[in-house]
């Protein structure tokens, strides 16, 4: 209900803003169609203000009118600023006399609509003018850069990230956007020299972005992902070193910024990258040395806890990585009821989801371990829910007997067709350092535990999908 009103008002506040964004000359005849006179009286410079601050004075209304904010909002606030920027980007490309400057705001329109390939060419349009403004030629460069990254065009990328290189004014935002877009696109080519390269002056320029950064939490996100996809280079390339100095990297300049987040990924992926290339004693020293120089690093006692928190969660998981998966205890019942043990199931790669009914994110991955189930089964995944009594369903008390009637009902209700491990106790989640739920373990095909995380998002399925498709393919 509270999403329909919402809706409800959007709808509402989208149809004033453009009845209200011109008055209308009351001695002039009101045309059949007012919305297409209105357009038609709006130059195109006019039109990418009106859709580029959509958003933004969006946003300052809801906040006068104390409209909560919800996710929902926001993202449908975004999708009516695109859909704007579309609409007036469709409407000028009828037009017979754009010249100029024209070409730059329909390619900033269909950038803001996410029409990446019409906004390249408008741009390639701009820059082919006479004399085009050098601060917007800058801009229109980086974009076709982005754009001709994804098309796999390096030549043409490269070609024009020189001259941008060679140009001022340089945006360290712009700069930054373009490298990382090369780096992604080299390394899905696994071309990782060049790769690398690129997204060294990524990292250099988010780094330097970061400072000036109007919102903290885009910053932070920014710095992660040009860290994180420096480290994944290098890693995927081979190079140990700068591997391991990428994550160094990372690691001070979340002390910098004072981020336990950047701090902790930094960290967590530089101790199972010594655990994957077999220094399993040098990765649990780091671990332990980390835990005192946490406290060094940082100075607020919250952030202290903080980092020693999440480092404390992930100790026994640690030690799990590269050993042998220890067997189930304490099992009450298997549905649909064949036993089976770890030893039997050598030879299949296998996962472990631990989870419960009531845990809502435990819920969103059905769909996800569904379509792993069908697709992998074949090739040798073994999929086993991992679940324990916990006295209730469907918000009641209820016995043993009760429950595995309604876990057995509740399988069949949500279709799902892997089996289900129902356990006495938690004894399980702390073997395997499930404190948090859902918890997913992969084993290889030799039994050796390679994956352990908590938590679902889309990320990390498709992270998992990943290691699915890897351990598969070892023999």
């Amino acid at each position: 209900m509270r999403y329909f009103l919402f809706l409800t008002l959007l709808l509402s506040l989208s149809i004033n803003i453009l009845a209200q964004s011109r008055r209308v000359n009351p001695n002039v005849r009101t045309p059949a169609n007012p919305a297409i006179a209105e357009i038609k009286n709006l130059t195109v410079e006019e039109m990418f203000t009106e859709a580029n601050t959509y958003a933004k004075l969006k946003f300052a209304e809801f906040e006068r009118k104390k409209i909560p904010y919800t996710e929902n909002l926001y993202k449908y606030t975004l999708l009516e600023q695109k859909q704007l920027a579309a609409k007036y980007a469709a409407a000028l490309s009828t037009r017979q006399n754009l010249a100029g400057a024209d070409f730059y705001f329909l390619g900033m329109l269909n950038w803001l609509a996410e029409n990446s390939e019409k906004a390249s060419d408008a741009f390639q349009k701009f820059l082919a003018t006479e004399n085009p403004a050098v601060e917007k030629a800058q801009t229109a460069r980086s974009v076709i850069v982005v754009v001709s990254a994804r098309q796999k065009k390096f030549d043409e990328a490269e070609k024009l990230l020189a001259e941008y290189l060679k140009t001022e004014p340089i945006k360290l935002s712009e700069r930054a956007r373009m490298e990382s877009e090369l780096a992604k696109n080299y390394q899905e080519e696994k071309t990782f020299d060049r790769a690398g390269a690129h997204a060294e002056e990524a990292f250099r320029a988010t780094k330097a972005v970061f400072k000036d950064s109007s919102s903290r939490a885009r910053g932070l996100n920014e710095l992660l992902d040009a860290g994180v996809t420096l480290f994944e280079i290098y890693k995927e390339g081979g190079k140990q070193k700068e591997t391991e100095n990428a994550l160094e990297d990372l690691r001070k300049t979340a002390v910098q910024v004072e981020s336990t987040a950047l701090y902790y990924v930094a960290l967590d992926e530089n101790i199972k990258y010594l655990i994957e290339t077999n220094r399993k004693p040098l990765a649990l020293q780091m671990y332990s040395n980390a835990l005192s120089q946490a406290t060094k690093d940082f100075t607020p006692k919250p952030l202290q806890e903080d980092i020693l928190r999440r480092l404390k969660k992930r100790e026994k998981q640690y030690k799990l990585l590269g050993e042998t998966a220890p067997e189930f205890v304490s099992i009450n019942r298997w549905l649909p009821g064949e036993v089976k043990t770890l030893t039997n199931l050598r030879g299949r790669v296998v996962l472990l989801d631990f989870w419960a009914t009531w845990c809502a994110p435990c819920l969103d991955a059905f769909p996800s371990l569904t379509e792993w189930h069908q697709t992998f089964q074949k090739d040798g995944l073994e999929i086993l829910g991992i679940t324990r009594f916990y006295g209730e369903a469907e918000g009641f008390k209820v016995d043993n007997a009760a429950e595995i009637d309604f876990l057995t009902r509740f399988k069949k209700a949500n279709r799902l067709p892997y089996d289900f491990v129902v356990a006495k106790d938690v004894t399980n989640q702390q073997t395997y350092g499930a404190t948090g739920i859902p918890t997913t373990v992969l084993i290889d095909r030799k039994g050796v535990i390679r994956y352990i995380e908590t938590g679902s998002s889309t990320g990390r399925e498709e992270e998992i999908r990943e290691m699915i498709v890897k351990l598969l393919a070892e023999k």
